[in-house]
């Protein structure tokens, strides 16, 4: 899959990396994909139809529950693929490729999850209209206006990933809140990852100065991780 950059985007982007609403932190993400598969995605692409097709039997589960459609068919079975390949492309610490169609959730649509996600984000839209260079539009309207764009919502079929809160990073320390979207364009062959998190300032804080009285001194080790950085 091939990320799409989006100068509209970007810009909700830049402002959603790093919210601070009071009590907690809002970190949000905005990415755009290309469904085109080419060399490692190919390769796990492969791997996971023929997991899901051998899965998919009649005999062996009820195909109605499967929020993509019928395993049995193709088209219904890359959908799967490519809300997977998303989450490992956007989370390289993290392996969903055990996940299946049980995981994830199809939504009635684009403008029941801006009526949902509306609530959740009031306080962003506080911050927005407060901050220099953002205000003047709406926030919710500046944020879905983009996603429009980016990947024409009336096309759009939305699906959501149901964490289990453990192998994924919405289990994290910290997080009080959090949501996930992909708004899949079956037409252009496009899938837009839209995510947030309310994260603990208290937490946050406390994971990154905490170390392990046998640990080498912590300037030591943020030295290296900055060497690694460069």
């Amino acid at each position: 899959m091939k990320y799409l950059d989006s100068t509209s985007l970007s810009r909700i982007n830049g402002f959603l990396d790093h919210v601070d609403v009071g009590d907690y932190v809002v970190h949000g993400n905005l990415e755009a994909y290309s469904c085109k598969l080419a060399g490692l995605d190919k390769k796990l692409s492969r791997s996971l139809e023929a997991s899901v097709a051998e899965g998919a039997s009649p005999s062996s589960m009820d195909l109605g529950k499967s929020p993509m459609g019928p395993l049995t068919e193709a088209t219904s079975r890359k959908t799967l693929i490519y809300l997977i390949l998303t989450l490992n492309h956007i989370y390289p610490d993290y392996d969903f490729s055990l996940l299946r169609a049980h995981h994830f959730r199809k939504e009635a649509g684009a403008k029941a999850v801006e009526a949902a996600t509306g609530a959740v984000l009031m306080e962003v839209a506080r911050v927005w209209a407060e901050t220099p260079g953002y205000g003047g539009r709406p926030f919710m309207d500046a944020l879905w206006a983009a996603l429009d764009e980016a990947i024409g919502l009336s096309e759009c079929d939305v699906y959501s990933y149901k964490s289990d809160g453990e192998d994924d990073p919405f289990g994290e320390a910290g997080n009080i809140w959090s949501f996930n979207y992909f708004l899949y364009n079956r037409k252009q062959k496009r899938v837009l990852y839209f995510s947030c998190r309310g994260v603990s300032k208290t937490a946050a804080s406390d994971d990154e100065y905490s170390f392990d009285s046998d640990d080498e001194d912590p300037a030591t080790r943020y030295g290296m991780a900055t060497d690694m950085e460069l």
